[in-house]
This record gives structure tokens, sequence and C-alpha cells, in this order.
């Protein structure tokens, strides 16, 4: 039995104080920090999300861009089943940094329960998921660099399995101040499929 094709959705990159969705700059920034471009990303586009503003750098990255692919996609008569599987390199390593830092002085010893929570990479996946309401399956992976065919076949098999309706998959690297966000929404329906070359293409623009 051949395997069913899948497509993608739509695209989202934020890097170099840009955001572009589906090839489109939709907000850009002259030359500043991440912590002043996401705070004016998120004013500039109304998102209402307090807790937003608590969160660590990479859940921050990694909501931005959710934000985009995810508000059109969201029913809220009915659970939606969008998973969402998430990769990088540094893991939190630059939330765990930080954290480390609190608790290594000891005559200023001060672990922060607020920093503490943010030291697992998939805590953005959980950042998401309570936005957008979402109880589907959510996984984050690990890689020495973005691994599009390992992207590519996972997104496959929860959607030929119909363990999920979509799938939100995405690269999300956070380190000092170095970041990369490059999230697609893959379905099962589309014009544009869902092919290793694309999502490199994408990538690397």
């Amino acid at each position: 039995m051949p395997e069913n094709k899948t497509y993608i959705q739509s695209f989202c990159t934020i890097q170099n104080n840009e955001i572009i969705l589906d090839g489109a700059s939709i907000f850009k920034l002259e030359s500043t920090i991440f912590s002043d471009f996401s705070k004016k990303a998120y004013q500039n586009f109304e998102m209402n999300y307090p807790k937003f503003f608590k969160m660590d750098s990479l859940s921050k990255l990694a909501f931005l861009g959710a934000e985009f692919l995810l508000k059109k996609e969201i029913n809220n008569e009915k659970e939606n089943n969008i998973a969402l599987v998430f990769s990088n390199k540094s893991s939190s390593l630059d939330t765990d940094v930080k954290y480390q830092k609190s608790i290594s002085d000891v005559e200023n010893y001060f672990p922060s329960p607020a920093v503490f929570v943010y030291t697992l990479p998939n805590i953005c996946l959980g950042e998401i998921s309570i936005r957008h309401q979402l109880k589907s399956e959510n996984s984050f992976f690990i890689f020495e660099n973005f691994n599009p065919a390992f992207m590519a076949n996972y997104a496959k098999v929860l959607l030929n399995s119909k363990k999920a309706d979509k799938v939100l998959c995405g690269w999300v690297e956070y380190y000092d101040i170095e970041y990369k966000a490059f999230l697609y929404l893959v379905t099962k329906e589309g014009d544009l499929e869902h092919k290793i070359e694309t999502l490199l293409t994408e990538y690397n623009k």
C-alpha cells in the first residue's frame, strides 16, 4: 500500500530581528537584542498573553513562531489534534547557564524557581499547548543540525497513523545572542508537497 503524501501548509522563520511568514517579511527591526525584538513583536501583533513575559528566550522564540502558524488553525469549539514536533542543537543550555549562575555563588545563593522551570527544552511545547489548548502528542529532539529527514518522517508517521490531524514542526535554536526559529505546519492536503529538499531550501533562506 503506497504511503499517503503529506503537504506543507505554511512556513515561519524568525532570525536576525525579522519574522518571515510564507516568504514575506511581516516584522523587522534594526539591530537589537532578542529580548527587545521579541517584546516589540508581541506588542506589534497584539498577542494579549501576559505569561509571555515570564517565559525564557527559547520559549518566547517558539511561542512567536507558533502564534503565526496556529492562530488560524485553532477552533475553540472542538479539540484541536495538532501535534508538536520540535528540535534544536543547544537544548535549554541558555537558561541552564543562567540558572547555574544563580546557584554558583555561595554567598549569594538564590536559586530561582521561575528560571529553573525552563531548564528543559520541551517546556516551550508546554507553553504553546497551554496557549492553544492542545492535548495532542508533542516531542522535542536534540540534533547537531536541522534534520529534515527525521522531522519529515516523524510528521508523516503521525499523520498517516491518524495520531494527529496536523503537525507543527520546527527547529528552535537559542543560545547566548544567536537564535533561529524555522517552523512549518504539515497537513494531509495542500499544494506544496512535504519533501526534504523543500525543507532545506526554506530553512537555508
